[in-house]
């Protein structure tokens, strides 16, 4: 059994989900190097959800389970700021985080033009 993770982005400046930011996911090792397992696209939501993710076909089936360890989120906000014509000071978000069990993992991102927050979600 292994842990499932989703995603929300919330555009705190227009007070509205952000549809269609690029987000990868990133199995980090004990060096601390990640490898990419698999990539996602936010929905007209600001979702992507736990069937959303398009694993890498580098990966191997036992590899694409969510067990524990350490991983990334990386939110490509550069291109959605460019299409929303914003001057974003953060070209990109990456949150580092730890799953420790086989629970569901929400990741939610709060984000504006110059700054961002993110918390555990249900």
């Amino acid at each position: 059994m292994s842990a499932t993770l989703s995603s929300h982005i919330l555009d705190t400046h227009l007070g509205k989900p952000a549809a269609n930011i690029a987000v990868t996911l990133r199995r980090v090792n004990d060096n601390g190097e990640g490898t990419l397992l698999a990539r996602g696209t936010t929905n007209d939501d600001g979702r992507v959800t736990p069937t959303d993710w398009a694993f890498e076909s580098s990966v191997d089936s036992d590899s694409r389970n969510i067990t524990t360890g350490r991983y990334t989120l990386t939110f490509d906000t550069k291109a959605y700021f460019d299409s929303l014509d914003l001057n974003g000071f953060y070209p990109e978000v990456i949150i580092d985080f730890v799953v420790t069990d086989e629970s569901h993992y929400h990741v939610p991102l709060l984000l504006s033009a110059h700054g961002y927050g993110t918390y555990r979600g249900s």
